[in-house]
Order: C-alpha cells, then structure tokens, then sequence
C-alpha cells in the first residue's frame, strides 16, 4: 500500500533523506498523492526533489527560485492564473535577477494582496518589498513595510511570519537595537522550516554563520537570498 505518511515523516526529518528510499515510497503514490508530496518536499526544503515530481507551476516556480533558477522559473508564468501570489513570484523572479522593476513590482504585487484580501501574499509581498528597500539603504522604508506584514498577522490571528521576523531582525540591528533584533532573531529561527531562507537569515541575524550555511547547502538554497544583506547601509 502506498505510504504518505513513511514519505513525510522522511522528507521531514532534520536529515537529508535517503534519495533511493524516498523515491521508492513516493512512486508508489497515488497521482494526487504524489503532488501532495512534492508541495511537502518544497515546504520541507528539498526543491530539487519538488521539481522532479510535480507538474504543478504553483510548485515548479518555488522550486526553481529556492535554486536561484529566476529566468528558468519565470518561463512558468504564463501558466499561473493572474492573482497576487502570481504577482508575488514575479516580483522574486525579477529581484533576483537584479532588474530595475523589482521594485516597482513588489509593490504592485503588494497593492494587488490588499485589493484581493490575500494576507499570505501581502505578507510575502511585503517581505520582499522590505529587503529591495533594504537594499537601497532605506531601512525606515523598509521597517514601514514590515510593520504592514506584521499587522496583517495580527489582524487575520496568525504567527508572524518567520521570513519576514527574519528580515525584520537584520533591520533592527541596523538601527540600534540590538537585543530587541536577537529576540527577534530567536522568534523567526523557532518559527522558520528546516533548511528554509527563513532559517538562513535568522543564523544569520544571531551570529551563526557556520549553521546557515548548512541549513543553506541542505535546503539547496541559491546565494541570492541573502545578498541583500551585503548592500545594507545607514
């Protein structure tokens, strides 16, 4: 009998799964059931893995971004159906590439969130808006659009993001506020996903430079994702 369960309780674990095993169990699925477990693999942060096995363009373009693949991945387009979490990865697509639009796209992918009422793409939209600001040197710009993030969880009851926590550490300790950034730090690495950027950029805000580098190389995770922090200023 197929077995989802025995498939994630690998492709959870804190260790790189066994790829024979794994791609035993998961060709002993169910169609449905194998896309489900590519969605897992994404979440759980194996995008090779996610690529292999879903057709699926809403998993395909994750996938390829957490590889750092920008250009492979916006060939994907123009088979998403146009809404805000489109808009959100177009925008990704575009600040890893280094375009000049990557801006103006991140904010209308976020202005596109508010008119739907989607929070997770509001929240996405505005995380990323806050590391292209960021970027710029803007860092009260970005604490602004951060802050949005942040007041959409509360208002729809959910935990704070822990990418955007992430991000928000690394400005806080750029303006001062050093103890309230490692708290921050510690909130965003106790909510992040294994091998996630979340996870990266926390190490990262506490000084664990050695752990978000294996949490990088596990989850397969391009540079780009925290590059950003190389252009930081005052």
């Amino acid at each position: 009998m197929p077995d989802l369960d025995a498939l994630e309780t690998l492709l959870c674990a804190p260790e790189i799964p066994d790829a024979a095993t794994v791609q035993a169990l998961w060709s002993d699925l169910s169609p449905e059931q194998q896309e489900d477990a590519a969605a897992l693999a994404l979440q759980q942060g194996h995008p090779r893995l996610a690529l292999s096995w879903s057709a699926s363009p809403w998993v395909r373009f994750p996938a390829l971004l957490r590889l750092g693949e920008a250009q492979q991945a916006r060939a994907l387009l123009a088979q998403l159906s146009d809404s805000a979490r489109r808009a959100v990865l177009e925008a990704r697509a575009s600040a890893q590439l280094r375009e000049p639009q990557a801006l103006t796209l991140a904010q209308a992918a976020r202005s596109q969130a508010r008119r739907e009422g989607d929070a997770a793409a509001l929240i996405a939209a505005a995380t990323l808006l806050s590391e292209l600001e960021l970027a710029g040197g803007a860092l009260m710009t970005a604490l602004r659009s951060l802050a949005e993030g942040l007041k959409v969880a509360e208002l729809t009851g959910a935990a704070a993001d822990p990418h955007l926590l992430a991000v928000l550490a690394h400005v806080q300790a750029r303006v001062g506020s050093p103890a309230k950034a490692r708290q921050t730090a510690e909130r965003a690495l106790g909510r992040s996903l294994p091998r996630s950027p979340a996870r990266v950029l926390a190490l990262l805000a506490l000084g664990r430079g050695d752990e978000a580098r294996q949490e990088a190389q596990g989850g397969e995770l391009a540079a780009v994702w925290w590059g950003w922090l190389e252009h930081l200023t005052e």
